[in-house]
């Protein structure tokens, strides 16, 4: 290293003398033109360098994707301070490696971000950051990826051991601030974007602790992009709905992180990047066609910094039915449908709504007997512009109970407490209970789930509410377009649950219970239909499932949390035909 200071120092030399030509200096020592800073809303999804069977420039050409993002840089091996593509010494940081394709992506007005890190990398030590203990030469690394390619955005894709690697992770935010200080004095742009694996709530601790380290080196982060895809939270995901609840988690942390911001600033600091298909954990974990254009227009509305999805050479329809691949979605799609469906967010304005919150109730459940009340606190949350007023009311009780908001307006940023008095003959049950924010933005809902307990209820007991379906109806279920209570086939009885599954839905049914706190219990009911799925979420999560063509019974374990709230789900897949559910009980 001690040979490659001075010659780092030269290039910085001759990159300050040509800046007020609007020139900066390559690695290989020649003055080109000063890149031009990416989009302020970008699209860039990850092409895999190490499947190249279509290079970047002509992968970017035909699926639209004017921006990459170039995964992965990392060393050859533990111990080393030298990045490779791949940790392959045969493709160092150098024009030999990818430059024409990188220079033909920027010709045609786009550009690529170098990524260092990835699982591999994070697993095995090969994270520069990780690997090497010098942090000028982790920053030399980042500057040579920077010359090399004549970029402005480096992405640093932290996961796995790198997580808990304190000693890397404080390296990796010192060489981040060192690049950047040299950006500044050398006349350069140099962006710095986190790729991150979240919650559906948010950064789980470790990601959160990677940028509280970043604030205490003082090293300026300009995008968190989180990956909203393999959760393996054993849950049944709606993936577009979770990628805006984890995004909306990780706003709310940011705020907290970075407390000057305005709303917009710190909604143009995040980033997502899906999975399309199917993602590692399975098929519970789906991101189906409709989700793209959905999650796309959010995005734009939001006015976040970057879309992304892994990765590029996944967008195609090659493997329906198969697991999670690296040159498939696993799913019926047309080639590039994705990209096309997310290209349009770099020519976005990215403009947030003027003014914007969100509504939240805590604890989002609570019982109380007949003739008792309940009460939990709705909680507003200014997410975008100025605070406005907010009119609340709830809605969806059974028959005999009451509900009251107090009070019933508030400012975005306030609380109300909503009341649910329990009348002394409501019946057993679980019922949700919706609490609707009205504001001159629009509408947002936050469900609360109450809980009557007493002889034949959930309060302990472990008894389901109208498992049977001898109703004749629905409550307190709720279930996806065309749920429905039937008279045949039922297992036993006059009715039985459909769920219909299509292309863009699982057809779920839920009902939400309160039990008691850590807890076992066994779920079971009797299914019938392709791929018919009973388990539960929430407090606790566990599933079965099975395809018969007649009526199987399956048998779901599980312990709940520390509130005894779980969320109790049958549905089915995707285009795979009707299922039926019947007798279904918790004991």
């Amino acid at each position: 290293m001690r040979r490659q200071r001075p010659l780092r120092a030269a290039v910085a030399g001759l990159a300050t003398a040509t800046a007020a030509l609007g020139l900066v200096v390559t690695g290989g020592g020649a003055a080109h033109a000063a890149p031009t800073p990416l989009p302020a809303h970008v699209y860039a999804p990850y092409f895999e360098a190490y499947n190249t069977a279509q290079g970047p420039a002509a992968a970017a050409a035909a699926s639209g994707a004017k921006y990459l993002t170039m995964a992965f840089a990392q060393t050859d091996a533990a111990g080393s301070c030298t990045p490779y593509w791949n940790g392959d010494t045969s493709t160092p940081f150098a024009s030999s490696a990818f430059g024409s394709d990188i220079s033909a992506i920027q010709a045609a007005g786009g550009d690529v971000i170098p990524s260092f890190g990835g699982y591999a990398a994070d697993h095995a030590g090969t994270d520069i950051a990780d690997s090497c203990t010098d942090v000028s030469s982790i920053a030399a690394a980042y500057e040579k990826a920077v010359t090399t390619y004549n970029i402005t955005r480096i992405d640093l894709d932290t996961e796995d051991n790198s997580l808990t690697d304190t000693a890397g992770i404080d390296r990796r935010n010192k060489a981040i601030k060192q690049v950047e200080d040299w950006a500044a004095a050398n006349g350069r742009t140099v962006q710095f974007s986190y790729t991150l694996p979240t919650t559906t709530g948010g950064l789980a601790a470790s990601g959160l602790a990677v940028l509280q380290n970043a604030v205490a080196n003082d090293a300026r982060i300009d995008v968190v992009n989180i990956m909203t895809f393999d959760y393996y939270d054993g849950a049944t995901h709606e993936m577009a709905t979770d990628t805006e609840n984890a995004a909306t988690g990780l706003y709310n942390q940011l705020a907290t992180l970075y407390p000057s911001k305005s709303a917009a600033q710190l909604w143009s600091t995040i980033g997502v990047t899906e999975m399309p298909g199917v993602d590692d954990f399975g098929p519970a974990e789906t991101f189906t066609t409709a989700d793209g254009p959905t999650v796309e227009s959010w995005a734009a509305a939001k006015g976040l910094a970057s879309l992304s999805m892994w990765a590029l050479q996944r967008d195609n329809g090659g493997c329906p039915g198969s697991a999670a691949s690296d040159s498939c979605s696993s799913i019926a799609q047309s080639t590039w449908q994705f990209s096309q469906d997310f290209e349009p967010f770099t020519s976005s304005s990215g403009a947030p709504a003027s003014n914007d919150f969100s509504l939240s109730a805590t604890p989002a459940a609570g019982s109380a007997a007949p003739g008792g009340t309940a009460t939990t606190t709705v909680a507003t949350h200014v997410t975008a512009g100025s605070a406005q007023s907010v009119s609340l009311k709830a809605s969806g009780a059974p028959s005999g109970v009451t509900l009251a908001l107090s009070p019933a307006s508030v400012t975005a940023g306030a609380s109300s407490t909503l009341t649910a008095k329990v009348g002394s003959t409501v019946a057993a049950g679980s019922y949700p209970v919706t609490v609707t924010g009205t504001a001159a933005s629009g509408s947002h809902t936050a469900t609360y789930t109450l809980t009557v307990t007493g002889s034949g209820g959930t309060g302990g007991s472990g008894s389901l509410v109208n498992g049977g379906f001898e109703t004749g109806t629905l409550s307190p279920w709720t279930c996806q377009s065309g749920g429905a209570v039937v008279s045949s086939p039922a297992h036993t009885g006059s009715h039985a649950l459909q769920v219909v599954p299509t292309s863009s839905q699982t057809g779920e049914c839920d009902q939400a219970l309160t039990l008691k706190a850590n807890t076992s219990y066994t779920l079971s009911g009797w299914v019938e239909g392709s791929y018919a799925y009973l388990g539960v979420s929430g407090g606790a999560t566990a599933s079965s499932w099975t395809s018969a063509t007649g009526w199987t019974k399956l048998s779901v374990p599980f312990t709940t949390g520390s509130t005894g709230a779980v969320t109790v789900y049958v549905h089915g897949w995707y285009a795979q035909g009707d299922v039926h559910a019947d007798d279904l009980a918790v004991s």
